[in-house]
């Protein structure tokens, strides 16, 4: 029995609707965190009769749906203001350019950034933040990030000191980037190579990008996926009690 299939496939796929709907609630808080979004296209069609020059239509039925692609949504999050200098926000399409521990190179919007010892700047898993020139920095006070990325700080004698500048990174199709968790990206075939360049990018000092995530339209597919899914049961419980029904005939 087809639809027994068919609603069985609907049912898998609003569990992934679903599943990605959790993964955005529950970043809502997240810093720099863009929320996904599940897309879906019909499977085969089982043709019973193919469309003839005498015919204008065929006959033909769908064998259901399943999930085609989870597609990141890099809209602009909320800027919200905060007291610690060394954190930075991003207005634009540029991403942070972050130092794994084995010379890994990833990408973030996430600029809750702190200094290690040596002063360097480091994410909060401890990864270090590009920035041209390299010189450390003496400390978190006096310290000033332009809105281009220009890195300086006052010294003793109240003299501007310049540092570096920080690495800015856009790509030509940032939904293609790869996901590797601790807000971090990846770069890959369908995102393209990195291009260096803080045209169109804003920095703002005192202040982070919270989560991109709208609670209302989110809860809104939320109840709609799961009233999807009772409909799919629904269907499977009706094919079988039509099975049930078959099994039962008495000549």
């Amino acid at each position: 029995m087809i639809s027994l299939y068919t609603a069985a496939a609907g049912m898998s796929a609003q569990q992934f609707h679903i599943d990605t709907i959790s993964h955005n609630l529950a970043n809502i808080n997240t810093t720099g965190f863009k929320r996904v979004r599940a897309e879906f296209q019909d499977l085969i069609y089982l043709s019973i009769h193919r469309p003839t020059a005498y015919d204008a239509v065929g006959l033909d039925v769908g064998l259901g749906v399943c999930p085609a692609a989870s597609y990141t949504i890099f809209e602009q999050g909320d800027i919200q203001q905060t007291e610690n200098p060394l954190d930075l926000s991003l207005s634009g399409p540029g991403f942070f350019v972050v130092r794994g521990p084995g010379g890994e190179i990833y990408y973030t919007r996430d600029g809750s950034f702190k200094l290690d010892a040596a002063g360097n700047l480091i994410t909060s898993d401890g990864y270090r933040v590009e920035v041209e020139g390299g010189q450390q920095l003496p400390g978190a006070d006096n310290i000033t990030f332009s809105q281009d990325g220009r890195i300086t700080y006052l010294d003793v004698e109240g003299n501007e000191v310049p540092v570096g500048r920080l690495v800015i990174a856009q790509f030509d199709n940032p939904a293609g980037l790869e996901k590797v968790g601790h807000n971090l990206y990846r770069s890959s075939e369908a995102s393209g190579e990195a291009r260096i360049s803080n045209a169109g990018v804003t920095i703002h000092q005192y202040s982070l990008e919270g989560s991109n995530v709208k609670v209302v339209d989110e809860m809104v597919r939320l109840i709609t996926a799961q009233r999807t899914y009772e409909l799919n049961s629904k269907a499977v419980q009706a094919s079988d009690e039509m099975l049930s029904i078959i099994n039962n005939l008495r000549r």
